[in-house]
């Protein structure tokens, strides 16, 4: 039985590698049509070392020089992976990796055209398919790079999220770019970034914690299973069915949100008939083992 749940999950892992290279592939190709449509036109710069590019490529036109933010963003990112990849996983930086170069390469051969000719429309727009190019990353177990790299291996070491932090490290940045290019324009792209932020934390919700209340008859066998497959504690109280008349066992667990399909998918392999209550964890104290990425 356990057997055949492995074959399961080395195809669903050989499933997931796929998921994940189409959602950078998304991901980058949507960036790219934000850069083109909302962000330049409207004289912005997004956050991250995107932003970062965009800053050191229009620093440069001043001087009277042609620094490409394509390559900017490349030589950003590429040190940072590198320092980055121990503490997160060196699939998931290569993919983001790859994401970052085909951003680069979709500006380069794609050309897109302004929707809007209004500056407060071209900043809510693109905050929001901002924000969602890098949830589509995220969600695919990749990211978009450069601050995603720290702010992800930060959050892996201390389970916690950072997303406002590399807001107000962004707002440093837009100080600079207001000083150079007007103030106008850093207000725009504060709330570009505010926007793309909230998006971001709206729907990733990766180091939240889900309770499992589950209720079956195979006590045992899906405590040792659960216990093989997942680095979580699991209590067992014996109880007895009100309508079956029969024996049960009520379990708990806390375990992360993204690893609860895979224990939901393991635990119904074991038994079929099995009660599943997933629950909202609001607080969770004591010893708590988070997965790393993978």
């Amino acid at each position: 039985m356990i057997s055949d749940y492995l074959e399961q999950l080395k195809h669903r892992r050989e499933v997931r590698y796929t998921i994940t290279l189409l959602a950078v592939i998304l991901s980058a190709l949507v960036q790219s049509y934000v850069l083109q449509v909302f962000a330049r036109p409207s004289g912005i710069i997004s956050g991250g070392f995107t932003g970062l590019a965009m800053l050191v490529e229009r620093l440069g036109e001043l001087r009277g020089y042609h620094i490409p933010m394509q390559v900017t963003m490349l030589l950003l990112n590429i040190p940072v992976a590198v320092l980055c990849c121990k503490g997160i996983s060196l699939r998931f930086t290569a993919f983001s990796l790859v994401q970052v170069a085909l951003c680069s390469l979709f500006l380069q051969v794609f050309t897109f055209r302004p929707i809007f000719n209004d500056e407060v429309l071209n900043v809510i727009f693109g905050g929001v398919i901002w924000g969602a190019s890098i949830v589509i990353a995220l969600r695919g177990n990749a990211s978009t790079g450069g601050t995603d790299f720290i702010a992800l291996y930060i959050s892996n070491r201390t389970g916690m999220s950072i997303w406002t932090w590399v807001f107000f490290g962004n707002a440093v940045m837009y100080c600079i770019y207001g000083s150079v290019f007007g103030w106008k324009y850093a207000g725009y792209s504060i709330i570009f970034q505010f926007i793309s932020t909230r998006m971001i934390g709206a729907f990733h919700h990766r180091y939240d914690q889900v309770t499992l209340q589950i209720t079956t008859v195979k006590g045992p066998e899906v405590i040792d299973a659960y216990i093989h497959h997942f680095h979580h504690g699991i209590s067992c109280v014996e109880a007895y069915g009100g309508y079956s008349k029969k024996k049960m066992y009520l379990l708990n667990t806390v375990l992360s949100s993204y690893e609860s399909t895979d224990a939901i998918h393991l635990i119904r392999h074991v038994d079929e008939h099995v009660i599943i209550n997933v629950l909202k964890t609001q607080r969770f104290v004591g010893r708590f083992y988070r997965k790393p990425l993978e």
